[in-house]
């Protein structure tokens, strides 16, 4: 190994990304291999969505946190209307947050899309309705997240440059008043 060269960053959260990833790829998994050792449809699509629905939770509640530092969730207000709601870490907190598991957490979550996606059109050239409608329910909770956490991180910068601007015009405000004072 070379003195010189910079040490190597590791996964600051292994077993939250490790949990990122399994619930993903057991779901994609048991879809995949489920053929081969079931018959029952019924037995596939409940095992597969749960699975689904597990990643689904994981990645909003624990790895979305922990990872990248953001959450996300969805109220109907009383008008009856669709509200989004997003929390973030503080931009420096943010700044600090670990490049591989922030990496780790959004390729695998475009990638798993991307898979069920993919699965979605064999089953569509197979004329498979059935497992289409597995491969459905489990693309639209991945989507679900990729389009929450996208939201939270472009919600998260946006609060920042309102901060940076509102704090900038207070200084800049301040500088005038206190240079009109000494006149």
């Amino acid at each position: 190994m070379d003195p010189n060269q910079p040490p190597v960053e590791n996964y600051a959260n292994p077993k939250t990304c490790l949990f990122h990833v399994l619930f993903k790829g057991a779901a994609l998994a048991f879809y995949i291999l489920s053929a081969l050792f079931f018959n029952s449809f019924v037995i596939i699509f409940v095992v597969t969505v749960l699975l689904a629905a597990l990643d689904f939770w994981v990645v909003k509640n624990v790895s979305g946190r922990i990872l990248v530092g953001l959450r996300w969730w969805n109220e109907i207000d009383d008008l009856g209307e669709s509200v989004w709601k997003f929390e973030s870490l503080d931009q420096e907190s943010l700044a600090r947050m670990n490049k591989k598991d922030s990496w780790l957490f959004w390729w695998t979550l475009y990638l798993a899309a991307a898979a069920w996606f993919v699965l979605g059109v064999f089953s569509l050239i197979r004329f498979q309705a059935d497992y289409l409608l597995v491969v459905g329910v489990c693309l639209s909770l991945n989507v679900a997240n990729i389009i929450g956490f996208t939201k939270c991180k472009k919600d998260a910068k946006k609060q920042f440059q309102q901060f940076a601007s509102q704090t900038i015009a207070s200084q800049f405000q301040s500088t005038v008043q206190s240079a009109f004072t000494f006149v």
